[in-house]
């Protein structure tokens, strides 16, 4: 049987291509001006697990109304040609090795594809590959795919994760303008699947949680952790103030999550975080569970945790107003199979934008519409239509998700699905560049139409 990330939309396309002036349903706002860019995965050659395809980023260009191009391109790593693994045989790593296939965002000037076994790859605006970026030589671990930038402060902090030998977790943080000012290692007991955190104006959360790194699945070439329940599950609460201090950890209910919504502290002695939690993950002989609105609140002085389920409505791929990252956020979005959600995180309230049968959307950004953090803006998210194999990028007013779409951008061909991205302003729009050259041998090159 073909694995399910090789059939349908999830299965890789084979070209990059350059398409100018695309049609458009709607009228788009003016004030969107800027890239919206998303990752994910698409495998030149099969692969043992979705997680592990060829990065590919899609990106649509919009200006005062236009839409003036789509473009998709390939982050070539250095693996990209080699395919050799992010582990040498004696368990080292090469950090320039991996599939950088998992978030794109903006840091100091610099666009990021980020796949969390791997260093970062720093793109340009039209989406060729400049190379890895390490800080100046200062990044000596992997980098999350999801770093958090603060607000307040511009700073950038991040992790890195998937070490097979201790240390298992290391802590970083860089500055607005991109120097790595902190890093320091934590201690945990094993190497675990720790794909996202968890931030607010006063600390860093780390979620140590049972799905553990297995080095049998690791050889097998397929996704290399399973779960382990006698692992135990764990927040670990940091100061900002003091990064190198000591890390608190409180126990959990054994679960899994890939995604935080966000987090903020709640006085002096309170942490809530809001998380897309899931019962297990890779669990042997069970389906995987799935993700649902949680709220966990940290009493640092009682030294306990609250847990709660706020919706029942499977979703995945959160996101918020990234103005409000680490600060009280009254509404959060997910996407369904054929929805977009809005949380209202104040009273429970859930609203929903209902694509229709056969049209499925997929993580969407919040593009603000002014300079007000909570003001109105606008959702923009790729969403695959079956009937016709290919793919829209849909703009939705936030205020108002479920009235018609504001736009919608007809892009001639289908967006696999992916992960994750963001809307880039400041970018250039710059005339179609050719990609550089793929693989002389195996597999084939990839093909390159530009219309």
């Amino acid at each position: 049987m073909t694995p399910f990330h090789l059939t349908g939309n999830h299965a890789p396309v084979a070209d990059e291509r350059t398409d100018t002036d695309l049609r458009v349903t709607g009228v788009l706002p003016p004030q969107l001006t800027g890239s919206y860019l998303r990752n994910g995965p698409n495998p030149r050659k099969p692969s043992g697990h979705w997680f592990l395809g060829d990065g590919m980023v899609h990106g649509v260009h919009l200006d005062a109304g236009r839409a003036r191009w789509y473009r998709n391109r390939f982050v070539r790593t250095a693996s990209f040609d080699t395919g050799a693994p992010v582990h040498r045989p004696d368990g080292s790593r090469d950090l320039a090795n991996g599939a950088a296939n998992t978030h794109v965002v903006r840091h100091a000037g610099r666009t990021l594809a980020l796949v969390e076994s791997s260093l970062p790859y720093e793109l340009t605006d039209t989406l060729d590959t400049i190379g890895p970026h390490d800080f100046a030589g200062r990044l000596r671990t992997s980098m999350t795919a999801h770093p958090k930038t603060c607000p307040d402060t511009g700073e950038l902090h991040f992790f890195g994760c998937g070490s097979i030998v201790a240390p298992y977790l290391t802590y970083h943080r860089a500055d607005a303008s991109g120097e790595l000012v902190v890093t320091r290692d934590i201690e945990v007991s094993g190497s675990t699947m720790m794909h996202d955190f968890n931030l607010t104006a006063g600390h860093v959360v780390f979620m140590d949680l049972p799905v553990v790194f297995d080095l049998d699945r690791a050889r097998a070439g397929t996704m290399p952790y399973a779960w382990q329940e006698s692992y135990g599950a764990r927040l670990g609460v940091l100061r900002r103030d003091d990064p190198h201090g000591a890390v608190r950890w409180f126990e959990i209910d054994p679960c899994y999550v890939f995604h935080t919504l966000n987090a903020h502290d709640e006085g002096t002695d309170r942490i809530v975080l809001h998380v897309m939690r899931r019962t297990h993950l890779y669990k042997e002989g069970a389906p995987d569970s799935p993700a649902t609105l949680w709220r966990w609140t940290i009493d640092l002085a009682a030294e306990t945790v609250r847990e709660e389920q706020l919706d029942d409505r499977p979703a995945e791929f959160p996101r918020i107003d990234d103005r409000h990252a680490g600060l009280p956020a009254q509404h959060g979005y997910a996407a369904t199979e054929h929805a977009l959600l809005r949380y209202d995180l104040s009273d429970g309230a859930v609203v929903a934008h209902e694509f229709g049968a056969g049209r499925t959307p997929g993580e969407a950004s919040f593009v603000p519409a002014d300079d007000r953090p909570g003001g109105p803006g606008w959702l923009l998210t790729y969403v695959y239509d079956a009937a016709r194999d290919t793919s829209d990028l849909v703009v939705l007013d936030a205020d108002d998700l479920a009235a018609e779409p504001v736009a919608t951008v007809h892009l001639p061909c289908r967006v696999p699905f992916g992960f994750h991205g963001n809307w880039l302003t400041e970018v250039k729009s710059e005339p179609a560049s050719e990609p550089k050259s793929a693989l002389a041998s195996e597999p084939e090159p990839v093909s390159v139409t530009d219309g």
